[in-house]
This record gives C-alpha cells, structure tokens and sequence, in this order.
C-alpha cells in the first residue's frame, strides 16, 4: 500500500510503497477515502524534522534529557545506537481521515465491513491507503455527510474541545485568536453555541474569510484599535479568548489579556509561547486554560489503546464523543467544512501539497485515496517468491519488530555476525517494517503473516512487544522454522502449555523444533567469569540481585502489559541465576511493597530455590535513584565471593585474594546471537535449552502469581521440623487460605 512518510533526519516527505498494517483485537482496518493535511500540527511537526541535529535538540530539550539518562544507564554506544536508530527511522504523517471499515477485530464489534468511519490519531489515522485504528478513535458518519467532508472530523474535534474548555455559554462574545482551520471551525462551533464570535488573524484573506464562515466581527491583529473595536462590539470586553494561532511568540496570549473583560478566560488551543503577562492577567483576574487535543481520553493508553471508555455519566464528552458531535453538526448545517476544504490531491502528489503548505500557497489539503471495491479489501500482499537456493551457510532471518531495541541492539549485531543474511522484516503496522528496511538493509518489507510463510526466511527472529510473542511463535513452529523470541517466551501460563505442546509435537515428528530465547545476560564475558570461578563446587551458592530498575509509569507498555514488567524483565535474572547456579529451579516464593498510586507491583523481593539447595535472592525496584548502577549481583560459595556491578566491573575475592577486572559493558548480546545463529547454520540445539527456558518462564509466573495474594509471616505458622514440611516456599492457594505447604515443584525442573 502506499504511505505519506517523513524522514526524521532530513524531513523529506514522500509516497513510500510499505505492507498494510496487521489486525489486532479492540480496533478495525479502514480502507481510507480521504485524509487532510492541516497547516499547524503537521507543518511543525515537518519543520522539526528539517532542522540539524543541534536545532532537533533546542527544539525537544526534554528528548535530550532522556538521552543523557540513557547514557548514563546503558553507556555511550548504547545511546548513540538507540539515537541514530530514531534518526534514520522513516514516520507516518497525518490524524484525521475518513474511509471505510474493511475487517474488524475482536472487541469491536460496534463495527462492520463496509461502514462509512472517521478516524483520528497520531499514529492511527495516517495518510495511508489503510489504517488499522483502536475502536475509541473511529466514529460511524452519517449517510447525508461526504467522506471527503468527514475527513476534518479529527481536527474538528480538536476546535469543540477548546470550546468546551472555554466553558461559553449563549449570548457571550468570544474571541478566536487565529483564524485558520482550526480557528476557522472554532468560529463555526462557537457560534452554534449560540455566542458573538470576533475572529482576528493578520492574515486580511482569512479575515475575511472568518466573516464568510459565520463570524460576527474580525479584524486584523495589527490594528492599532483593535481593543476599541472588540470592546465597542462586546459592550464589556469578550467573555473568553480561544487562541488558535500557532507560533512562538506569547503576542497572541498578551492580546487576548487586553480583549478580555474583566474576570474573562483564556484557552489556549493552539502551539504558542506562554509567557504569561502577569500585570495583565492579575488586574483583571483572568483565568488561563489549555485545551488538550482532542478531549478527554487523549494520551491515556487505556482508552485510545486498549478501547475502554469512560462512563458517560462522569465524562460526558470524550475524543470519541466530540468526533461524533462533530459530525452531528455538519449532517445539520451547523458546520460547513466545504469552504475549508479548499484543494484536492491525490495521494502521489502529497509531497508537492506539503511543499505548498511549507510555501504559504495553501493551509488545507484533502488527500485522495483510490476506492477499490470492499470485496477486495487489502491492497494485493507482496507476492511470495519461490524457495531460492541460499548461499551455503548463508542463515537468511526475517524479523518480526523493527522497534528500538530491534534497531539499535540486535540488527546491528546481526549485521556483524558472520553467515548472516538479512531477508525480510515485518512489523505490526507496515511502515515500521519499511523504515526499517531502508536504515537497516533489510531485502524486502512484509507483514508478519507473509513474512512467517515465507520459503526464503531460514529463521525467525520475534521481536515485538510481549503480548504478540507466543501467538507469532506458535506459528513459526508450526512453519517448521527456528525461532529467536525475545524475553519472555510469553505472557500467561496458557501459553507457556500451548508452546510446551507445539515443541513436543514437532520433536515427535523428528522435526528438531529450534527455540531460542533473548536471555543475554547469561552470555556476558563476566558471568562466564563467574560460572568459571565457582566450576566444581561442592556446596549450595547464594546470589543476591538487586536491581534498580528505576520507575516506569503506570500507564507504559510495559506496566499494561499482561503479567507487567515481572513478566517482561524480572525474567532476565531469573535466568541469570539459573545459568550461574547451574540445577533446575525447585520453587519460588516474592513478596512487593504496598504499591498505592504510583507503582504497580514493581517494588519487590523474590527468593528462588535450587535443586541442590541453592538460593537467589532477587530485588527488583522501582522506587531507588537512576544515579546508582542499575543491576548488582553477589555470589557466595565455599569461601568464596563474585561481585557484578553493570556487567563493567567484577571483583572475585578467595582466600584473601582479589582479582578485579574492569571493560565496558557487555551484556552478551553479540555473543548470544552468534551462538544462536551458528546452532541453526549447524542444526545443532539452541544454546538454552528448551525445558530451562520452560522452567524459566514458569517460575517467572510463580512470581507474578505470589504477587496478586498477601503476604502471610511463614515463621508464626511453620510447623516443627519433624512434620518434614518445608517452610520457605508457599503457593497462591496457601497465602489465600493461611496454610504452609511443600515448596512448589517445577515443571520445567
């Protein structure tokens, strides 16, 4: 299918050929019809882009500052890996659109194949021929309203939303500080509720266009009366001052505070300085709002992202609820976004629209889609070509997840791995996989379903969030193909059995099924010191790892994720401790800090016991200071002590002797990924196997699981040690009844 995409390096805009997005549940695939290009948002979003590196940096410090953290966290090179990873990315423009629904996934079932939708988001509603879009950001449109006229929903809604934050009621005078396409349909809205609407722009044509569109009075920003002007209208001053306009500058919040009447209001909807006049606003006790987006539910990844919407009786008008009204508004008259509408293009000729718009020639743009028929709903697949001969040892990988962590870790040291071929990429939404295509090298651009098909993919590589693991995994078995996912090998037990049962299916057949999991801080040069330093032990070790794991948003990924960053990292040193102790996992036992609003159960201790006796005592925060090394590993064992800090320094200390060894960090990452390529050129197993892998991934569950029930004092309840009961372990049934039971075995062990 064909996208509108930006370079984030240069800021070149042009029509790219990408794979269409993957169906997901809670949301649908929309064919598009139309998309517009507003001259606010997406022109600064194109101007950024345009700038050198040093301008992208005054523009975002905050970006800037997330790199410094990252740096001092993960070093230099891993920065300088993930920032070069972002620059070379190719991103999707656009978030209002119109079109019609071609397949729906599960949870939204609102909507059916061939519906008439307006869509909106940054991310979902892109200037591309098809979109895959969450439930709460698509709204049915009405028979009588045009999809081209639908396409400005998004951008409409962003117009009421201001208005609403405004708080006007009829018979006021409103301002509208700004008159283009937001503020031209802020005149319409506010005059609908029944106000006095003044527009002011310094632009004479859109002046004059304001009185067209339905404004009262407008007047030109720069003259010298405008005070008098407004106030002679208004009788008393305007009621409230909507600022529209975008620019640097806080001249337009400075004139709406000399517009207002006494006790007035401020909303401020669009991009300017705030700088705020306090002489102004204190003397007549002006009140000052932002208007954010859309309404509420923008930027909560529980309502756009996973569909779940807020009861109408506490939040009257969400995003999804001011799209609607939008369009209620244009099936009655109220709003004629036809004047606006004022140029068509076709969707190849969007890179000279944006170059007009950058020029000043146009502030609106409709963009064109082809309208194939609804029973043929994507645009033809790339076509599957025949098995070719690969070069001996040659591995060709397709990769499923071209996010960060793909990009700036493991693709580059793919490319440095010898006998490897990079042949497909494949990602949820289809740009991701181009963008990645083009930076990286790989051959072609698929989506995952081809790509897992595909006769010339060797070896499937998984790395995209955890949720989508097991099912992508689940398939490439069943393709027959060697499969690397990155941690965890899944989110639910459910899972785990389904993957169990695959792999054993496959290894009845004589199949020699391949699985290979992302647990690299096995295969760093210093744990391999470690495991060489306790080689031959006759006694139990006992590790303690602490990790400062730093805090992360209730509302990230990672935290809404099923099993949360337990699952998804905790993972990691479950494996560590495995791999160093070196016996099977017998049971589990964890406990987390009380977690009230800010944390979500990422507060906690967890201790792992050993087939031969050995214990790790794992510490996972979220409440420390990022300026103390993220992960700390102690091992104790026959007199002696191995200490890990950031896999940069170890010190092993026997006998009154010391031995330490310093070297940039090495988490194992390139070792781990030659062994594992190198296992499949050979047909040899994977460098984990299988069952430790299992065994991992089930006490990782038993961890999550002991973190849902209370924690109960096992010593006020242990029964004598005669009863021949252990007391160190306790399963989900014993903490909700009370009781202290064996220690849970293992499947995996």
């Amino acid at each position: 299918m064909r996208a509108i995409l930006t370079n984030v390096s240069t800021g070149e805009i042009a029509v790219h050929e990408v794979p269409p997005p993957e169906l997901q549940p809670g949301g649908v695939l929309v064919r598009t019809h139309f998309s517009v290009i507003s001259s606010g948002t997406e022109k600064a979003t194109v101007q950024t882009a345009e700038r050198s590196l040093a301008g992208k940096a005054m523009a975002r410090p905050d970006l800037v500052r997330q790199v410094v953290d990252y740096a001092q966290a993960q070093g230099i090179r891993a920065a300088y890996r993930k920032v070069r990873s972002q620059l070379e990315a190719l991103k999707p423009l656009g978030y209002s659109c119109s079109g019609v629904v071609l397949e729906t996934g599960s949870g939204a079932t609102e909507f059916s194949p061939g519906d008439r939708v307006a869509c909106g988001g940054a991310g979902c509603a892109n200037h591309c021929e098809v979109n895959f879009v969450p439930r709460n950001l698509v709204v049915p449109v009405p028979r009588t309203v045009p999809l081209e006229h639908a396409a400005i929903t998004t951008i409409g809604a962003i117009a009421m939303q201001g208005v609403r934050q405004g708080h006007v009621s009829f018979g006021e005078t409103v301002v509208v500080v700004g008159a283009g396409l937001v503020g031209a349909l802020t005149v319409q809205l506010a005059k609908a509720a029944g106000c006095r609407v003044v527009a002011i722009d310094l632009d004479p044509e859109r002046v004059r266009r304001a009185i067209e569109l339905g404004a009262h009075a407008a007047f030109v920003a720069d003259d010298p009366r405008l005070p008098e002007r407004v106030k002679e209208f208004s009788r008393y001053g305007a009621d409230a001052a909507l600022i529209t306009a975008a620019t640097r500058s806080s001249a337009p919040l400075e004139m709406a505070a000399q517009l207002l009447r006494d006790r007035g209001r401020v909303v401020v909807v669009g991009d300017v300085g705030l700088d705020v006049p306090r002489a102004a606003l204190y003397s007549k006790e002006l009140s000052v709002t932002l208007s954010r987006s859309y309404g509420p539910g923008r930027y909560d990844p529980v309502y756009e992202e996973t569909g779940i919407d807020y009861p109408i009786g506490y939040v009257r008008w969400t995003e999804r609820r001011n799209m609607e009204a939008v369009l209620d508004l244009m099936q009655t008259g109220a709003l004629n976004v036809a004047p606006l509408l004022e140029r068509e293009c076709s969707v190849e000729d969007a890179a000279q629209a944006y170059q007009d718009l950058r020029d000043g020639r146009a502030y609106t743009v409709l963009i064109r889609y082809p309208f194939p028929s609804v029973s043929s709903p994507l645009p033809a697949p790339q076509a599957v070509a025949a098995p070719q001969p690969r070069a001996t040892a040659s591995l060709r990988i397709g990769s499923i997840g071209a996010g960060s962590f793909a990009c700036g870790v493991i693709f580059p040291s793919l490319q440095k791995t010898d006998g490897v071929t990079l042949e497909a990429i494949a990602s949820a939404t289809g740009i991701g996989a181009e963008s990645a295509r083009k930076a990286v090298g790989f051959s072609r651009a698929l989506t995952p379903h081809a790509l897992l098909s595909d006769p010339n993919v060797d070896a499937v590589f998984i790395l995209t969030r955890h949720d989508s693991h097991a099912p992508y995994l689940l398939e490439a078995l069943r393709q027959g193909k060697p499969v690397f996912v990155e941690k965890p090998l899944c989110s639910a037990p459910e899972e785990l059995s389904a993957i169990r049962e695959a792999y054993s299916k496959r290894a009845a057949e004589g199949k020699n099924p391949f699985v290979m999991v992302g647990f690299n801080r096995r295969f760093a040069p210093l744990t391999g010191r470690i495991r060489e330093f306790f080689a031959g032990r006759q006694e139990p070790m006992l590790a303690h790892i602490r990790v400062n794991a730093g805090y992360v948003p209730r509302d990230h990924w990672a935290q809404q994720a099923v099993g949360g960053r337990i699952v998804g990292e905790v993972c990691h040193f479950v494996d560590w401790a495995r791999s160093v102790v070196g016996r099977p996992l017998q049971g589990v036992r964890a406990a987390a800090l009380p977690d009230g609003t800010r944390y979500n159960r990422d507060n906690l201790a967890a201790t792992l016991v050993f087939e031969d006796g050995s214990i790790a005592d794992l510490l996972y925060l979220a409440n420390g200071d990022k300026a103390v090394p993220k992960e700390s590993f102690e091992v104790f064992c026959e007199g002696g002590i191995a200490r890990l800090e950031d896999f940069r320094v170890l010190e092993l200390v026997r006998n009154a002797k010391r031995q330490t060894s310093k070297s940039p960090q090495d988490k194992g990452h390139r070792k781990e990924l030659e062994l594992t390529t190198s296992a499949i050129r050979s047909g040899r197993p994977a460098p984990i196997p299988f069952e430790e892998i299992c065994e991992v991934a089930e006490a990782t569950f038993r961890i999550e699981e002991a973190l849902r029930e209370p924690f109960f004092d096992a010593v006020a309840e242990a029964p004598s040690p005669e009863s021949g009961v252990e007391t160190n372990l306790r399963s989900a049934d014993s903490a909700r009844s009370g009781r202290v039971i064996p220690p849970v075995t293992l499947q995996g062990g």
